[in-house]
C-alpha cells in the first residue's frame, strides 16, 4: 500500500506545474557554458551507461551511436575507443572545442552543406562528428540513421512546448534495429522550474509509445545538495530503453 508520501509525490508529479510555458533561449545555454554553470557534466561518464552499456551495444560492434546535445561527454570519446562511430549535435562551440582539448584530440572544423553558419568538428581519427547547430537544423539527411542513442540532459533540457518535435526527430534517426536509452529525472515540478524539466512516464508514452516498445529500465535516487538547493526534497534519475517496433 502506498504511504502518505508516495501518494502526495504522485499527485505532485500528476502535471508539470510552472514547466510547461517554460522557455530557455539558446543565448541562456550559451551563457552557462561561458560562466561554466555546467553541473549537468559528469567528467568521470555516467554510471547508468556504463551499467546498461550492453543494451546500447546488444552485442553489435561497429556502431553508429548518437549523442544529442552531447555537450563535451566523455562517454564519446570512450565509445569511439571501443570501435564506435560517434556523432553529437550541441549549440555551444565551446563545449565541442573543450571536449577535443579535454581529451586530446586533433580536430578540423568544416560547414554543414545545408545549415547556415553550422559547422561540424570531425576528429582527425574520423570516428568522432560534432555538429555545432540547433538541434532541429540536424536531419537523418545530413546525419544518417544510427545504431543506438544515448539521451542523458538532451530531452529533460529541451523546452517542454518541443518535445513532440524532438520525439519526430529522435524517431527519424533510429535505424530499425536501434537501441535508444533515455534518462529523464522526477520531481516535484512545482518546486523548479527547471532545466533539467520533468518528464513524466505518461509523457514518454505519448510521445514515443506508437513507434516503440518502451521499457523503464531502473528508478535511482540522486537527490543531493544541488537539488536541495533547487527547494526540491527528492529527485530521481529514470532509465528507459526504446526499440522500434518490428515490423
Amino acid at each position: 500500500m502506498a504511504s502518505s508520501t508516495d501518494l502526495s509525490r504522485i499527485k505532485e508529479s500528476s502535471d508539470t506545474g510552472k514547466q510547461q510555458n517554460r522557455v530557455v533561449t539558446e543565448e541562456e545555454w550559451l551563457q552557462k557554458w561561458e560562466e561554466n554553470n555546467i553541473g549537468f557534466h559528469k567528467e568521470q561518464g555516467h554510471p547508468l551507461l556504463k551499467k546498461h552499456l550492453d543494451l546500447l551495444l546488444n552485442g553489435r560492434s561497429g556502431l553508429r551511436i548518437f549523442f544529442p546535445l552531447c555537450g563535451k561527454a566523455v562517454e564519446m570519446k570512450w565509445l569511439a575507443d571501443m570501435g564506435h562511430s560517434v556523432t553529437g549535435v550541441e549549440f555551444s562551440k565551446q563545449a565541442l572545442k573543450e571536449f577535443f582539448t579535454e581529451q586530446n584530440l586533433s580536430y578540423s572544423e568544416e560547414s554543414i552543406p545545408g545549415i547556415s553558419n553550422g559547422k561540424v568538428f570531425k576528429s582527425t581519427s574520423g570516428n568522432i562528428s560534432l555538429y555545432c547547430c540547433s538541434i532541429y537544423d540536424l536531419s537523418s539527411k545530413i546525419a544518417g540513421k544510427f545504431d543506438g542513442i544515448w539521451d542523458r540532459g538532451s530531452l529533460v533540457a529541451i523546452n517542454p512546448c518541443d518535445r513532440e518535435r524532438y520525439a519526430n526527430l529522435m524517431l527519424s534517426l533510429m535505424d530499425k534495429n536501434c537501441s535508444y536509452l533515455l534518462a529523464t529525472v522526477s520531481y516535484d515540478p512545482n518546486k523548479h522550474k527547471g532545466p533539467p524539466f520533468y518528464v513524466p512516464e505518461h509523457e514518454i508514452e505519448s510521445l514515443f509509445g506508437k513507434f516503440c516498445e518502451i521499457k523503464c529500465l531502473q528508478k535511482q535516487d540522486v537527490f543531493s545538495e544541488r537539488q536541495k538547493e533547487w527547494g526540491l526534497d527528492y529527485f530521481l534519475e529514470v532509465l528507459y530503453l526504446l526499440k522500434i517496433f518490428p515490423g
